[in-house]
């Protein structure tokens, strides 16, 4: 199974410095040109510079985007959706719910972030869901408190 990530993944992991859980649960991570290039354009949150990781995969943007059903999407969300297209036993971490949308009418498997903390949490690889999910959320990145609530109680971490 191959995993393409879109840019907000890598952004809100490394707000709480958990970058690392991307090669821990899924070995390589496959990324567009596009969104190597979006994650470099720096802002409020640093992101190290993703060809510099030894577990990413950088693939080059595909030159043919233009399926009516992408047209509403970014650069990096199109681009990622169409490499893992290619990859029929591919998921795609994105938040998006726009993208996500797309992904799953493309019929690829999709998680996101907070499903990247779940899963973390259910390997051991971290302590907390909620804890995490809160300090991306001090960040500023924008998830629902609801969502994340439900989540954590999912994983025993908050009773009903």
């Amino acid at each position: 199974m191959k995993v393409f990530s879109n840019t907000t993944p890598f952004i809100a992991l490394a707000s709480i410095d958990q970058l690392q859980l991307l090669p821990q649960l899924f070995g390589r991570v496959y990324v567009a040109q596009s969104v190597i290039e979006e994650c470099a354009e720096g802002g409020r949150i640093l992101v190290p510079h993703l060809q510099g990781l030894s577990w990413v995969v950088p693939i080059a943007d595909e030159s043919n985007s233009n399926l009516p059903v992408l047209f509403d999407l970014d650069r990096g969300e199109k681009q990622t959706l169409l490499l893992a297209s290619k990859h029929p036993d591919s998921t795609v971490i994105i938040d998006e719910r726009l993208g996500r949308n797309v992904a799953e009418y493309m019929g690829l498997q999709v998680t996101g972030t907070l499903g990247v903390l779940a899963k973390a949490k259910t390997t051991g690889l971290i302590p907390s869901f909620y804890a995490a999910a809160q300090g991306m959320r001090e960040q500023g990145i924008h998830y629902s408190e609801g969502l994340i609530a439900r989540l954590a109680q999912h994983l025993g971490e908050i009773n009903p």
